[in-house]
């Protein structure tokens, strides 16, 4: 009975040896402030466009994220003992340290793209200033059209993509705009090279030395308009007697090829008509022959090559007029003075006097110089340390060698 007891007695301490260690397991589960931890993690991750920063990182960081996810809903009776890790701790810790790295890699890769978006906005604005001033100069934005427009759009997307946090999108407008302005140099360059060659402003030098040379010959008035420095010089005997600042057509720089370009013709010309207060709608005018025989050879040379349009017609009536009505000079090719200037030339000249229209009478004319500055890139411009409206071409009288 008392071995019996005894038996009865230890099978009891056994049971309950076990009972307890059973009781001291237990069903393992995330640390809830954990997993807390690891989803506001993720947040800061999506505000951070960490898919955008550090695409491969992050795509890691996901993949473990929906991996432990599936876990912790499918492992939720995992009993474990006191003396083992809880594998759910370990890997939400691992886990946690995982995307706290991707969150620095994608912040600082965020930061050097705002501050490059930054400065390459700021650099981009400064050579839109750069560029429109510079085309203005030389009368040239409507000869880029909607180009222009494009570009100033561009730019604008470029600032709000960057001040939105969008600092990829802003870098792409950026370049985009950049490559625009570039492509609109290397057009104004094509159309208005000849500025800038040599062997054409000394053909026009000659042109201008043949009507002065006529001036002295004869003992009498010619003109001579330069477009690129947008200047009227009155001859006298072969001598500048007077010169007066004008303004061209609204595309006056290039040149003209038919009605409604807003080009002013360049050539030899002669004043066909003397138009007094009350016979033109420009306080005064003087009519001029265009065009002429070369003008209607060239005409018909680009027609024939495709180089203007089929339907296009050549065009007249240009003449060097007053600003009675401003507005309406803009829409042709003509030459306009101020009244007062008109009034002391209108004294000067009469049917007959001859006109020369030519681009450039030196190779740094104005236009050469701006389509210089148009190739430079903006670190040029910065070293050379000049602000457009500074590097205006001065204003002189037209500078002809007298033979």
């Amino acid at each position: 009975m008392n071995r019996f007891s005894s038996d009865r007695r230890r099978m009891g301490t056994v049971s309950m040896a076990l009972g307890l260690l059973v009781l001291s397991a237990c069903v393992q589960q995330a640390p809830p402030d954990l997993v807390q931890s690891v989803e506001a993690l993720d947040r800061q991750l999506v505000a951070a466009h960490s898919a955008e920063f550090a695409p491969e990182d992050y795509r890691r960081f996901i993949q473990h994220w929906v991996a432990l996810r599936e876990r912790l809903r499918s492992d939720d009776d995992v009993v474990g003992w006191p003396w083992e890790d809880n594998p759910f701790e370990t890997d939400l810790q691992a886990l946690h340290d995982e995307g706290s790295r991707v969150l620095a890699l994608a912040s600082d890769k965020q930061n050097a793209e705002r501050r490059g978006a930054v400065a390459h906005v700021a650099r981009l604005e400064r050579r839109l200033r750069r560029f429109t001033s510079r085309v203005d100069q030389i009368g040239s934005r409507v000869a880029l059209g909607e180009k222009r427009v494009e570009t100033e759009l561009l730019v604008k997307q470029a600032r709000s993509f960057m001040e939105q946090g969008r600092f990829v999108h802003s870098n792409r407008a950026a370049r985009q705009a950049d490559e625009r302005m570039t492509s609109q140099a290397a057009q104004l360059n094509s159309e208005l090279g000849r500025y800038a060659d040599k062997a054409q402003v000394n053909h026009w030098r000659a042109m201008v030395r043949r009507t002065v040379d006529w001036s002295r010959q004869h003992q009498a008035a010619a003109l001579v308009v330069v477009k690129a420095k947008k200047r009227l010089t009155l001859y006298r005997n072969g001598q500048a007697v007077a010169s007066y600042p004008v303004r061209l057509g609204f595309n006056g720089v290039q040149e003209k090829r038919y009605e409604d370009d807003g080009a002013t013709p360049e050539g030899d010309y002669r004043v066909i008509r003397v138009k007094d207060r009350g016979q033109t709608e420009f306080y005064r005018a003087l009519l001029l022959d265009y065009p002429n025989a070369d003008d209607q050879r060239r005409f018909q040379s680009a027609r024939k090559t495709g180089m203007i349009p089929a339907r296009a017609r050549i065009g007249g009536n240009i003449e060097i007029h007053g600003e009675a009505n401003r507005q309406l000079s803009q829409t042709l090719g003509c030459v306009m003075l101020g009244n007062r200037q008109m009034d002391a030339l209108f004294r000067e000249v009469e049917t007959g006097t001859p006109v020369t229209i030519v681009g450039a009478v030196d190779v740094d004319n104005t236009v050469a110089v701006v389509l210089a500055q148009l190739d430079q890139g903006d670190d040029d411009a910065d070293a050379d340390g000049a602000d457009p409206d500074d590097t205006q071409t001065p204003v002189d009288e037209t500078d002809v060698e007298q033979s």
